[in-house]
């Protein structure tokens, strides 16, 4: 994971094509709107980032990296990038999850 989320753009470049290909799966096989596909991931992606940001963090205990101001509870290394694939991929399954289940439910 740390060699896909290296760079930005590397980064940007991955999230951008993971999204695409489970919208056009959302389209294809469960018959969504591409504007409804779309709509649907993002909010699964946003809420799935803000349950993804806190793992793993570890707060900064070099007491010569801590600036004024900073909250004593600040991670060191965030690992912004990695979190932002993982929620991807994770919100790419919880939307094919969801869509198989919306016909069971009648949805």
């Amino acid at each position: 994971m740390h060699a896909i989320a290296r760079t930005t753009p590397r980064t940007l470049g991955v999230v951008l094509l993971l999204a695409a290909a489970f919208v056009a799966v959302a389209v294809g096989l469960f018959k969504l709107t591409v504007g409804g596909a779309i709509a649907l991931y993002f909010v699964l992606w946003w809420t799935l980032l803000f349950a993804i940001l806190p793992l793993r963090n570890q707060p900064e205990t070099a007491p010569e990296r801590i600036v004024p101001g900073q909250d004593p509870g600040a991670p060191a290394a965030p690992r912004l990038r990695e979190k932002a694939v993982w929620t991807t991929l994770f919100a790419g399954a919880a939307l094919l999850a969801a869509l198989a289940v919306f016909p069971l439910a009648g949805l």
